[in-house]
């Protein structure tokens, strides 16, 4: 992972966890502000106005410049806190994580509690898909159509995303490649087309990037 990358999450989610009669909701969005995250918890309270408690944590910044979260009234440390050590454990920047309650009437006692926000927490981590945000590249490509063929074959294993193919006098489309696996791909295409490829650098980017693909 280089410098200028961060880990993030991809999409919103909800994982359902029952312990001891008490129902918990864990809940996760990107959020790439803090009016974001607020917004979102804001939404959670709306919408589960009736729970027993909405706890939360959220970090913003690549750096995890602002981190913030609460208890909502369970016993002080045993929500808020054990969410915010389980994003900041697996490294995730710009998100919001809701754990909404709804008391089942069982004591869970503090160390109850804090396994039970953790787990919820980690629940909708996962299910949001963790990913990298890295620099990325993005280029278009031109290859002739006797070639096609062996380009595919040739990227197909390589960490790079090839999108908006189209067929005309020759084969064009957009070649996405990280800035740490530039050189690689382009050695690649130049090979593969013994140097007839061509290939102008549109611009530069930050995308997600699935940690498979690492």
């Amino acid at each position: 992972m280089s410098q200028d990358s961060y880990r993030t999450i991809a999409q919103c989610s909800c994982e359902e966890l029952v312990i001891n009669k008490s129902r918990f909701l864990g809940q996760a969005a990107p959020c790439a502000t803090e009016e974001e995250a607020l917004r979102f918890l804001q939404q959670k309270r709306q919408q589960y106005r009736d729970a027993t408690h909405n706890c939360y944590a959220y970090t913003i910044g690549s750096n995890m410049g602002v981190m913030r979260y609460s208890d909502d009234g369970e016993p002080g440390g045993t929500a808020g806190l054990p969410m915010m050590e389980t994003i900041k454990k697996q490294g995730i920047c710009n998100c919001c994580v809701v754990v909404t309650r709804y008391f089942g009437g069982v004591l869970l006692g503090a160390g109850g509690l804090v396994r039970a926000y953790t787990q919820s927490c980690a629940l909708a981590l996962r299910a949001a898909r963790p990913v990298l945000m890295e620099p990325t590249l993005r280029y278009l490509c031109e290859v002739p159509y006797a070639l096609w063929d062996k380009v595919r074959h040739r990227l197909q294993p390589m960490p790079v995303q090839v999108t908006d193919v189209a067929f005309t006098t020759a084969v064009s489309f957009t070649l996405l490649v990280r800035s740490s696996d530039e050189r690689a791909a382009l050695e690649t295409l130049t090979q593969a087309t013994d140097a007839q490829a061509e290939m102008l650098l549109e611009g530069e980017e930050s995308m997600a990037w699935d940690e498979a693909e690492e």
